[in-house]
């Protein structure tokens, strides 16, 4: 499956799932079972841990479809990077998803400022870069939007695995955001 495939599936899904018409597929001991042996994800999805976010749902997918990386803010830092690289070299994976979300708590609190602790405070800087990419009348969604075109530069700027693998075309990373009041998913 080639990147603009897996992007076009991610769509149907997404719709199925707007419209309260999942399929619910792949989802039983015949597909647990086909699944011991290996993985074979035709997408990754780097998305927020936020609890009201579950990618799997969103795109209608089934066991073994999706490689989900979350984390506060879907940021790329060294661990989600990692994995990430992992799914695009071991696993075949071809498309790459940063998915942030409407009222993004990560984000929210990165705006905010404020001393909130040395590991938060470390996460958070990973989001500083787009509160500065926005101009001041910038609403929360206009930052969490560039958040996530901004963590796509990053993956394949400081990931020689990831980044060879866009310039070769082998993969895509596109940037989307999720909205809670729909369900519906943006591709920006």
């Amino acid at each position: 499956m080639n990147s603009n495939t897996a992007l076009n599936r991610l769509i149907e899904g997404n719709t199925r799932f707007v419209e309260d018409k999942l399929e619910g597929k792949l989802k039983d001991s015949e597909r647990r079972n086909s699944l011991t042996s290996g993985q074979e994800p035709y997408a990754i999805v780097l998305s927020c841990a936020d609890s009201r976010v579950v990618p799997e749902l969103a795109f209608d997918t089934g066991l073994g479809e999706l490689f989900v990386v979350r984390v506060a803010g879907n940021i790329a830092n060294t661990s989600s990077m990692a994995s990430i690289e992992y799914a695009v070299a071991h696993c075949g994976s071809k498309l790459i998803v940063v998915l942030g979300h409407q009222s993004c708590g990560a984000v929210t609190a990165a705006v905010n400022g404020g001393d909130n602790g040395y590991n938060l405070n470390h996460l958070l800087a990973h989001i500083t870069p787009a509160i500065e990419a926005s101009d001041k009348q910038a609403t929360i969604s206009d930052v969490i939007k560039t958040n996530a075109k901004l963590t796509l530069k990053e993956l394949t700027n400081r990931s020689s695995i990831i980044g060879d693998a866009v310039s070769k075309g082998d993969v895509k990373i596109v940037p989307a955001y999720y909205n809670l009041d729909t369900g519906k998913v943006d591709f920006l």
